[in-house]
C-alpha cells in the first residue's frame, strides 16, 4: 500500500518535469464561469439544444475526480459554486496537451479548463474541453473520497483540508457569513451606528475575566487583549453616539473547551433612552428574524432537541429559576441562611459569602442546563453584576438579562450603571478583589468614572456571542466547529518534516 510519503515524492518528481518544460505556477488563466452559474443558465436546456448553443466556457478548480479513459477522460472540477464535469479528448485537445494530463495531473491540483457547454448521453452538464492548463500542483493527496477527514484534530488543525472535503464544514461558514450580514442589516436599519474600539487596553475591563497580558516596548507599558468592548462603547455613548454596535474579537486567557476558545467573536450594541426591558424585545426580535432569514422556518434542531422560535420568550427572575428548582420560596432563595439550607438538603455545597454569590452558583449549578428553550433569566444579584444598574425596587439586584437556549447562555444584557460614584464604589470592591488575587476581577478604570461624570445618559447594552449563536444555527456540538481556525495545542510532531504526511 502506498502511504503518502511515495505519493509526496511522486508528485514532486511530476512538479520537476512541469518546471523543465516552462513556467510552473502561471497566473495568466481567467475564469469566466462559475459551475453552480453555468447549470442554472443551462437547466432546461437539453442535449441537442446545447449542441445548437455552442455555449463557451472557462472553468477552473481543483481536481476532485480523474478517470483517464485512454483517448478520452472525464474530472470533475470543484469550485467555489459547486462542482462540473469536464470532457478531455486528445484530438480535441492534441497529443501534447493530453499526454502532459495523463502524465502530471493529479486529483487534488488546480486547473483551468476552456471549451464548450454540452451534456452527456446521461444528462450530466458537460464542458468539452478545448485547452486545458495546470495552474497549481498539489504536492499532497486529499483525503480518499468515501473516507473523506474524519479526524476531529486534523479537521481543526488542516481547515483547509476539511473545507475541500467536506460540503458540511463549508456550510458551517457559509451560513455564519449570513448570520453575521443579518445582524449587520438588522442594526443598521434600526439607526445603529457601526464602530471599532481598541483591541489592546491600557486597563482590562467590561468583564470579569482574567486577560491577556502584552507588553508596548516604545510606550514602556503593560497593555491587555480586550476581554470585551464594552466601556469603549459606552464612551461613545457618552460622546453623543446614541446606537451603537461593534462585531468583533474578543479574548480571555482561559481553558479550551465545547463552549470556550481564548479568541470569540462578540456582538456587542448599546441605546440611550432604553433600559434592559427594551432590550429583552430587541433580542426577540432580531433572533426570530435570523432564524426565520438563515433556516427558513421558526423551528431548529440542537443537538437532538427542537427548539422553537414561534412565539414570545419566557422571562423569569433568577430568584424565581431557583426557587422552582429547589421546591423553596422565592424570600427563601434570596436569604444566605435559608439558601444554604436548602442546598445543603441537596447534599450541595456551593461557595458565595453573600446571597447574591451563592444564588448566582445555585442558579449555574441547578438551572442553567435545563433552559432548552429560548428563556430570559433576569434580575441577577448586584455583586456579580459590576456594571449593571440597581433595580428601584430592589437594590439587591439589578435591572439585567442572560438569554439562555439549549442550556447556554447566548447573550448578556443590562441597563447600564450611569451613576458615577455607584461605579466608583464597584470598581473598588472589584479592586480588592484583584488585590487578594482574583485574576478575574475588574481593575479600577478612573478614565471610564470621568466619562460617567461627563454624563452617560439613560442606556441599556447587550453582549451576544457569535460563536455559540452560529453553533446553534448550524447544530454545532463544539465551538471549534464554528471557528475556521480555532486554538489548538502545540504538535507534538515537528511542522517542518516536508515529506511527512502531516501537516
Amino acid at each position: 500500500m502506498t502511504d503518502d510519503n511515495d505519493i509526496i515524492r511522486g508528485r514532486r518528481d511530476k512538479l520537476s518535469r512541469w518546471r523543465s518544460g516552462g513556467q510552473a505556477f502561471p497566473n495568466t488563466f481567467r475564469r469566466d464561469d462559475l459551475a453552480a452559474d453555468l447549470d442554472a443558465t443551462h437547466a432546461e436546456h437539453d442535449k441537442q439544444q446545447l449542441e445548437e448553443l455552442a455555449v463557451q466556457a472557462k472553468v477552473a478548480g481543483r481536481i476532485v475526480l480523474k478517470r483517464a479513459m485512454g483517448k478520452a477522460s472525464f474530472l470533475t472540477l470543484a469550485d467555489p459554486s459547486g462542482r462540473i464535469q469536464c470532457y478531455l479528448r486528445k484530438d480535441a485537445l492534441g497529443d501534447a496537451a493530453y499526454e502532459q494530463f495523463n502524465d502530471l495531473f493529479d486529483i487534488g491540483d488546480i486547473i483551468g479548463v476552456e471549451g464548450t457547454v454540452m451534456r452527456t448521453n446521461k444528462g450530466e452538464l458537460t464542458v468539452a474541453a478545448s485547452g486545458i492548463e495546470l495552474l497549481t500542483k498539489a504536492l499532497r493527496p486529499l483525503p480518499e473520497k468515501h473516507a473523506g477527514l474524519t479526524d476531529t484534530e486534523t479537521k481543526y488543525r488542516q481547515r483547509y483540508v476539511d473545507l475541500i472535503v467536506n460540503d458540511e464544514s463549508r456550510q458551517v461558514f457559509l451560513t455564519r457569513s449570513k448570520i453575521i450580514a443579518f445582524i449587520r442589516h438588522f442594526f443598521s436599519e434600526r439607526g445603529f451606528l457601526e464602530v471599532e474600539t481598541p483591541m489592546m487596553h491600557p486597563i482590562p475591563g467590561g468583564a470579569t475575566a482574567r486577560p491577556f497580558v502584552t507588553h508596548h516596548n516604545a510606550l514602556d507599558m503593560d497593555l491587555y487583549l480586550r476581554i470585551a468592548p464594552e466601556l469603549y462603547l459606552k464612551r461613545l455613548v457618552v460622546g453623543g453616539f446614541e446606537r451603537v454596535f461593534e462585531i468583533n474579537r474578543s479574548f480571555r486567557n482561559e481553558g479550551l473547551s465545547t463552549r470556550h476558545n481564548p479568541e470569540f467573536t462578540m456582538l456587542e450594541f448599546y441605546q440611550a433612552f432604553a433600559d434592559y426591558e427594551d432590550l429583552m424585545d430587541l433580542t426577540e426580535s432580531l433572533l426570530q428574524g435570523l432564524v426565520e432569514s438563515v433556516l427558513g422556518g421558526t423551528e431548529l434542531n440542537y443537538q437532538g432537541d427542537s427548539i422553537s422560535f414561534a412565539n414570545r420568550f419566557r422571562r423569569v427572575t433568577m430568584a424565581a429559576a431557583v426557587a422552582d428548582a429547589l421546591s423553596i420560596s422565592e424570600s427563601d432563595a434570596s436569604e444566605l441562611a435559608s439558601l444554604k439550607a436548602a442546598l445543603a438538603e441537596r447534599n450541595l455545597s456551593l461557595p458565595g459569602d453573600t446571597a447574591g454569590e451563592l444564588l448566582n452558583e445555585a442558579f449555574e449549578e441547578l438551572v442553567e442546563a435545563s433552559l432548552q428553550q429560548p428563556t430570559f433569566i433576569t434580575q441577577y444579584p448586584a455583586e456579580v453584576s459590576p456594571l449593571a444598574r440597581r433595580n428601584t425596587d430592589n437594590p439587591a439586584v439589578t435591572d439585567r438579562f442572560e438569554l439562555f437556549i439549549g442550556g447556554r447562555e447566548v447573550a448578556n444584557a443590562f441597563s447600564e450603571l450611569n451613576d458615577p460614584e455607584d461605579q466608583a464604589e464597584r470598581f473598588a470592591a472589584q479592586a480588592a478583589k484583584a488585590s487578594s488575587g482574583d485574576n478575574e476581577a475588574m481593575h479600577f478604570d478612573a478614565d471610564y468614572i470621568r466619562a460617567l461624570e461627563v454624563g452617560l445618559p439613560p442606556t441599556a447594552g447587550e453582549g451576544i456571542g457569535i460563536d455559540r449563536l452560529v453553533m446553534l444555527l448550524t447544530n454545532s456540538a463544539s465551538i471549534r466547529d464554528v471557528l475556521l481556525f480555532p486554538h489548538m495545542r502545540a504538535e507534538a510532531s515537528a511542522a517542518g518534516d516536508t515529506d511527512s504526511g502531516e501537516g
